[in-house]
């Protein structure tokens, strides 16, 4: 983990409201893995005054990471507005990520919304690997290009719920499909709102299957020294509650009481 400014190289408008930002770090670079997230200081006075965290959605060469956000309030408002040149104050990367299933075993990928953006980095990692991606969103206008990830669109699986592209209804509906129709070993991964992924965790466990769950929270500081981020820990857990920057943000998915 470092704290650092950074430049950014790039920040472009993908879809509705969505940018992809690439930032310079090698120190970054060097130590993500897929699943870990930064706390990125958007502005450099006071208001907002709290860092905000982005999942590392991916790598470009030696020493771009990406971050892929969308505009939801005062933080990623200004951060949508910031130009290539300018630095920015990042920590990380911080948590803990997603553990690659072992040769023999598919991997899919099941995201939704902005969700994608750590599965997008684990879908790097996974190239070369049998893995399906399967990622969900409201209309066709929030999809993003995928060009900047380098990543086949073959292996992409869209579900709409409007129906305007890919599948008409819920991304949990081709996973569905998805599990009947592999016959190796399946393992489950997913990050996004908590009632898909509640979903995808229950058909994991139907199926006897291993899933990963990326959780998302509000934090403060990204370190659990302020508690903010947790999360209702399953009667397997050995604790009540788990927190989300320390313990996760990826955790087997029978750890969370969803």
């Amino acid at each position: 983990m470092v704290e650092q400014e950074v430049a950014v190289v790039f920040n472009e408008q993908v879809a509705l409201d969505t940018f992809l930002m690439g930032l310079q770090a090698k120190e970054v670079v060097r130590e993500a893995a897929p699943g870990h997230f930064v706390m990125v200081r958007v502005h450099k006075g006071f208001d907002p005054l709290l860092r905000r965290p982005f999942s590392i959605a991916g790598t470009l060469g030696g020493d771009l990471f990406l971050i892929l956000y969308r505009v939801v309030g005062q933080g990623t408002g200004i951060l949508a507005e910031v130009r290539s040149g300018s630095r920015l104050s990042v920590l990380g990367p911080l948590g803990n990520g997603f553990r690659i299933v072992s040769s023999g075993t598919s991997s899919c990928l099941v995201g939704g919304g902005m969700g994608v953006a750590p599965l997008l980095f684990l879908a790097q990692r996974l190239n070369g690997m049998p893995f399906s991606f399967l990622a969900g969103y409201g209309n066709a206008a929030q999809i993003p290009a995928l060009d900047s990830f380098g990543l086949n669109p073959e292996t992409f699986h869209i579900a709409t719920e409007d129906g305007s592209r890919g599948h008409h209804g819920m991304v949990t509906d081709l996973l569905e499909e998805e599990v009947a129709r592999l016959k190796e070993p399946v393992a489950l991964f997913t990050c996004g709102p908590r009632p898909m992924m509640s979903r995808v965790a229950e058909l994991a466990l139907e199926q006897g299957l291993p899933c990963q769950v990326s959780l998302e929270a509000e934090m403060a500081c990204g370190l659990g020294a302020c508690q903010g981020c947790a999360v209702e820990a399953s009667s397997a857990t050995d604790r009540f509650y788990l927190h989300v920057c320390t313990d996760g943000p990826v955790l087997d998915a029978g750890r969370v009481a969803w």
